[in-house]
């Protein structure tokens, strides 16, 4: 995206790389995640105001750890270096360390040890918790630099050349855990590199929609709508850009939550006039999956057939050169990450092969947005609440939601128990206050009594979690009252569940979703 002010965060491999990229955009400024081995060349045509050096698992004395191109170093630009970052810095520029005989991760007590416009606006007296994460140390600075930092157990925990605008600091500052962590990264964007914080959705959704029109010109665009906000934003989007030469494609695959196809196709074409194809395609889907069980073919089986669908629909619209999908920035950093692609936990983000089979160029307008910012954005374009906070909906819809095999009576069961769920959370008022809620139909019966007579009947799963993007996520502590209110509707008013169990484990270990 082309911008005045962009700072580009070097990534080293640390699991909250991540949360760098959120804070500086929350400070008003945008920023990029590229890979520490990105070509010189490459960032310097970037022109970014400022960098910042990612924290890391490795070690610097390690043969094989990722090492730091001087020429940054050499831009004129201002640097800071998190944790490995600043171990990187050191090692470059002449300093010393030493690794530890123990890893130091957890909180610490930063005593400031010197004025500088990193500290701005904090407290010069007393100590500054911040969070360690760490195996290697900077021993002494390197020329030019002072120690502005220390904690009990590291003698330089921040260090500064004032000069050359280099800042160094072997906490996160980042993670939440560091109490003025934010202000700290707000002083080295606006005390340090000068910049004036104004990038917001509004800007951002006025940038984008100039450059899709400028792109695709009198083209052609076709794109798949689930009715979620990621798609619905990017139609949005496209449509004020390119008006009647986009033409999008809602599937009904018949794993949708009650009512949902119609509710989905009244309201887009309520609100936003677009030209959408409907497609009821409910049987074609259901058939393939009859006797299926294995969640990994489910997903396989509901991919090639969406395919197939939507391949087959898009023949009919002629002259289409691009196909618009709801790529999100995490997906991204997903993809060029320093450690390499994660090992597929969801098969069901976006579906591959399409622009192949097609002979489609892609359009992906939200690709360089966090899920929250894709809220924000849709505020700026004036969606309705409804749609705004619709909770995320996986592509394969229920089936990943039924543990095992997918029939009528189990589909009409979640979806009555799933009713329910939606709800009682708007009624409490929590829908607003979750990431997600949701119902799961596991494979089992168990023993209950209803009346006098003994029963053998199904369990539902309920699962709400916290989030901020689903990177990770906790389980939701619910008042009792609610849960009690969920449980006893489910179990009174959907036939053949007798049991309602409730999910309290947190992502990481867990996922989101079961399936």
């Amino acid at each position: 995206m082309d911008v005045q002010e962009k700072v580009v965060i070097v990534d080293y491999g640390s699991q909250v790389t991540q949360l760098i990229a959120r804070r500086v955009r929350e400070a008003g400024v945008y920023s990029e995640i590229h890979p520490c081995t990105i070509p010189l060349d490459d960032l310097k045509a970037m022109q970014p105001s400022a960098v910042i050096l990612s924290g890391g698992p490795a070690s610097v004395s390690d043969e094989d750890s990722p090492q730091l191109d001087a020429g940054i170093l050499g831009l004129g630009i201002p640097v800071l270096g998190i944790c490995y970052g600043m171990q990187l810095i050191a090692n470059e520029l002449g300093g010393s360390l030493a690794q530890s005989s123990d890893r130091e991760y957890g909180r610490a007590d930063l005593s400031l040890l010197a004025d500088s416009p990193l500290w701005d606006g904090l407290p010069k007296e007393g100590v500054h918790k911040v969070w360690m994460s760490h195996g290697d140390k900077v021993l002494a600075p390197p020329p030019g630099f002072e120690v502005i930092g220390r904690t009990k157990n590291v003698d330089v925990a921040a260090m500064a050349d004032e000069n050359r605008r280099f800042y160094a600091v072997q906490f996160h500052p980042e993670v939440h855990h560091t109490e003025d962590g934010a202000q700290m990264l707000r002083n080295f964007l606006f005390k340090v590199a000068g910049l004036k914080g104004d990038w917001s959705m509004s800007s951002f959704a006025e940038a984008v929609i100039g450059e899709l029109r400028e792109k695709i010109g009198d083209r052609k665009v076709v794109c798949g709508l689930s009715g979620g906000i990621d798609s619905t934003v990017v139609a949005v989007l496209l449509s004020k850009a390119i008006g009647d030469n986009l033409h999008c494609i809602f599937v009904d695959n018949g794993l949708l939550r009650a009512g949902e196809g119609t509710e989905v196709v009244g309201y887009l074409d309520e609100h936003f006039k677009l030209q959408l194809h409907y497609v009821q395609a409910q049987e074609e889907f259901l058939s393939k999956l009859r006797g299926v069980d294995d969640p990994e073919e489910k997903r396989k089986i509901i991919g090639r057939t969406f395919i197939e669908v939507f391949e087959r629909e898009a023949k009919d619209i002629k002259d289409v050169s691009y196909l618009a999908q709801g790529t999100l920035y995490p997906d991204v950093i997903e993809s060029v990450s320093f450690k390499g692609p994660s090992a597929v936990i969801k098969s069901h983000h976006n579906v591959g092969g399409l622009p192949d089979i097609m002979e489609l160029d892609l359009v992906e307008p939200l690709r360089e947005l966090f899920k929250d910012e894709v809220r924000k954005v849709a505020v700026e374009l004036g969606l309705p609440d409804f749609v705004i906070w619709r909770h995320p909906f996986p592509g394969p819809g229920l089936a990943i939601r039924i543990l095992g095999e997918i029939t009528d009576e189990r589909l009409e069961i979640l979806r009555q128990a799933d009713r329910i769920v939606q709800d009682e959370l708007h009624a409490s008022d929590w829908y607003r206050k979750v990431w997600q809620g949701f119902a799961v139909l596991l494979p089992l019966k168990t023993v209950g009594v209803m009346g006098d007579d003994r029963t053998y009947e199904h369990v539902i799963a309920l699962r709400v979690v916290d989030s901020v993007d689903a990177m990770t996520a906790d389980w939701t502590r619910l008042p009792s009252e609610v849960l009690a209110r969920i449980s006893s509707r489910i179990i009174n008013e959907v036939k053949g569940v007798n049991r309602v169990v409730y999910d309290i484990s947190s992502k990481p270990p867990s996922t989101i979703e079961w399936e």
